[in-house]
């Protein structure tokens, strides 16, 4: 299993030569699990995985998890190339939400006069899927698992799982006074927690209720369920590169596999061979795109 960043920004995309080394684009986190490629949020980053898949030629063929609709999580879908080719073929999933469908939610930002090209314009296959916690589904190869998040309007986490490996997602979620048992239940064992972590602890008295989270927070849970690597995620807009290093160094001061989320950035997730010799326990190499990140 592999995992990719191609957008690791929260709330806005923010460009700039403060922000140019981990990245100011918006959620989209990349699995590939063998054949099967799963696309963990729209953000801005969507548009260089888009260009990227163009590149190799190849048809394109994903399904696509959103965590909500929120607009720094679905904003780069207009600009992802492939959807607008006839050899793709693309399924969105989402969660139910009492207010619109999936697909009414994604038509909304791409309508006169917002957008020139309609949703039921563009030239891919396009099929979605609403999904609830507790939710159980494949995706190919894959096994995906729902949890509920905290966050206003609504929010899903996923847990994506291929041959032994397992990588959870999920951002834009608040702990509040204790670890969030629908999450720790969801994370259990992961080989990988991605987890929102826009605030310092120092900052989060002021943001009570804004459906955020900070590193401690994530350094609890991924405590608790027993994770192997902790990715920090969904940083804010104004956090600076070196900003964010140093959060990460915090991080990592409390929890050994702490990193934070990088543009370019992957983790390989595979087989270790441990003192005993036992091969059934899961290792994750980094290696990047642009910044190499130290494990």
């Amino acid at each position: 299993m592999e995992v990719r960043f191609w957008g690791v920004r929260g709330s806005i995309a923010s460009p700039g030569p403060a922000t140019a080394e981990v990245g100011g684009n918006t959620s989209c986190v990349e699995l590939v699990c063998g054949e099967t490629r799963i696309i963990l949020d729209a953000g801005t980053g969507l548009r260089g995985l888009g260009n990227a898949l163009v590149a190799g030629r190849a048809p394109v063929e994903a399904t696509l998890l959103l965590s909500h609709y929120h607009w720094d999580h679905i904003q780069g879908l207009p600009f992802f190339v492939p959807v607008y080719m006839k050899s793709t073929s693309l399924t969105i999933v989402g969660a139910a939400n009492g207010v619109a469908s999936v697909r009414e939610a994604l038509e909304h930002q791409m309508r006169a006069p917002v957008f020139p090209v309609r949703l039921d314009e563009v030239g891919a296959r396009i099929a979605t899927k609403e999904v609830r916690p507790a939710d159980v589904f494949e995706v190919g190869e894959a096994v995906v698992r729902v949890a509920r998040g905290n966050h206003p309007g609504g929010v899903v986490a996923y847990r994506v799982e291929h041959e032994g490996k397992s990588v959870v997602y999920a951002t834009d979620t608040e702990h509040y006074a204790c670890v969030d048992p629908a999450l720790r239940a969801l994370a259990e064992g992961a080989d990988v927690l991605v987890y929102d972590a826009q605030y310092l602890p120092e900052e989060y008295a002021s943001k009570l209720g804004w459906g955020h989270s900070t590193y401690a927070h994530g350094v609890e849970l991924a405590r608790a369920a027993g994770v192997s690597t902790y990715v920090l995620f969904h940083h804010d807009p104004a956090r600076t590169d070196a900003e964010v290093a140093a959060m990460e160094a915090r991080a990592r001061e409390a929890f050994r596999g702490a990193v934070a989320a990088r543009e370019g950035m992957v983790l390989a997730v595979g087989e270790r061979s441990t003192a005993d010799g036992d091969r059934s326990s899961t290792i994750v190499t980094e290696s990047a795109v642009a910044p190499v990140v130290a494990a």
